[in-house]
């Protein structure tokens, strides 16, 4: 494990650690994944209990991209409100796409159910609080627009938010009962270990090197290997590599840190999150927090910890804490690590047609529900020769035009905020 992993928390916690070899020799199969998370391992799983011959590649180890780093929450839909996904998308495909990820926690929760995935879930709900007065017009608006398609969300007042969360700093929330916690890298190895146990070979630490179209087939080489399959799926998002043969759809790289306390005592715990709901607000530069299983508060931010400004993240991570909770003024935060979102310019995700195969990418900050979904529903559209089972319709190509400077935009911005003010 590299020292960035090891700083991780939930690679400290994990209670999933399935082994996969490394790939070696020459291989065939009727669909190969390119990368091990959400994606790529709920695509594998979907393919194995379809009873067809699957191969999965990671570069690292399973999870060690986004999967193994993000916040934990499994929530119902984009961070669009309906009514932005449907003007990006259309009505049909826009109102298909909010319903289908509406029931994403369930696909969730469901998985972590029959396959025994020890990945400490809460199918609590989440509450996005408002961070100001002023970010309850934004919770009204999502409000509206949710209970318009049927989502059983609730408006929370200032006085209900402070109860559920324990803290006098928001005023005021939106829950939704749909969504919940879970321990993130945990569940991304807990579907690769079902998905081998369902007949998929999972390969780590075999990084593509090239891939071509030789005929009908793929041909997909790694350093000691190589894998040869009718179908391929692309699932790398914000940590895609460089690979011979194969450009990857541009996204914009944002980064969102965290670290979490220790383990807070009984007496602190009763009124902090005693529902244990996940929660982030309404700021403009996002900050999150929630309880893992051992009642560790796990809270972050946006931003990366390896530049420049880096160290003023860290100063404001207790700085937030002791705005939101002043009894953990004085708790030390462990574990600093931070992860890649990748980042399209509508904040929706993309599938890309590659002529045999797919690219998936582009979450922008939802994983978790989106990518098991749109891992299952791209094997399912592979194997059967239904691409009418997709989320969203594939495209040709996908390009952001000065992704880097508007990757630079973003963590300025957070940067500064955190120079200045928590507000």
């Amino acid at each position: 494990m590299t020292s960035e992993l090891a700083s991780c928390l939930w690679h400290q916690t994990c209670q999933e650690n399935p082994t996969f070899p490394e790939l070696t020799g020459e291989a065939e199969a009727e669909l190969v994944v390119i990368g091990g998370g959400y994606t790529g391992c709920s695509a594998t799983l979907k393919a194995a209990e379809l009873g067809t011959s699957v191969r999965l590649i990671e570069a690292d180890t399973i999870g060690s991209g986004g999967s193994g780093r993000n916040v934990g929450l499994a929530n119902a839909g984009l961070w669009l409100p309906p009514e932005d996904i449907n003007a990006e998308l259309g009505m049909e495909t826009g109102s298909r796409l909010s319903q289908l990820l509406g029931c994403a926690p369930q696909m969730v929760f469901s998985l972590i159910e029959k396959h025994a995935i020890q990945c400490e879930p809460e199918r609590n709900g989440t509450l996005h609080c408002a961070h100001a007065p002023s970010g309850l017009k934004d919770l009204q608006r999502r409000h509206a627009q949710l209970t318009a398609i049927g989502a059983p969300v609730a408006l929370l007042s200032r006085e209900e938010a402070v109860t559920r969360t324990g803290s006098d700093a928001v005023h005021g929330a939106l829950f939704d009962p749909r969504a919940g916690t879970i321990q993130p890298l945990a569940y991304a190895r807990g579907l690769a270990r079902a998905a081998a146990a369902a007949g998929a070979q999972l390969h780590s630490h075999s990084p593509a090197s090239a891939i071509s179209r030789e005929g009908s087939s793929w041909h997909v080489a790694t350093p000691k290997g190589s894998i040869r399959a009718k179908h391929l799926i692309m699932a790398t998002n914000a940590y895609a590599r460089d690979i011979s043969g194969y450009d990857a759809p541009q996204v914009i790289p944002v980064h969102y840190f965290q670290a979490a306390t220790d383990p807070l005592p009984p007496a602190l715990l009763e009124n902090l999150l005693p529902k244990k709901e996940g929660c982030w607000d309404t700021a403009l530069v996002m900050s999150s927090w929630r309880l893992d299983q051992a009642g560790r508060l796990v809270i972050g931010g946006m931003g990366a910890l390896n530049h420049f400004g880096s160290a003023l993240h860290r100063s404001w991570l207790p700085r937030k804490l002791a705005a939101l909770y002043p009894e953990l003024r004085n708790a030390k935060l462990r574990s600093h690590w931070h992860g890649r979102i990748a980042m399209t310019t509508e904040h929706l995700p993309k599938i890309i047609d590659m002529n045999g195969g797919f690219a998936c990418f582009g979450y922008s900050g939802r994983g978790i529900g989106p990518g098991t979904l749109f891992g299952t529903r791209l094997a399912e559209a592979l194997l059967t020769g239904d691409s009418a089972c997709l989320p969203v319709p594939p495209a040709k190509s996908h390009a952001i035009p000065l992704s880097g400077l508007r990757s630079a935009y973003y963590e300025t911005g957070a940067t500064l905020t955190h120079l200045i003010s928590d507000r």
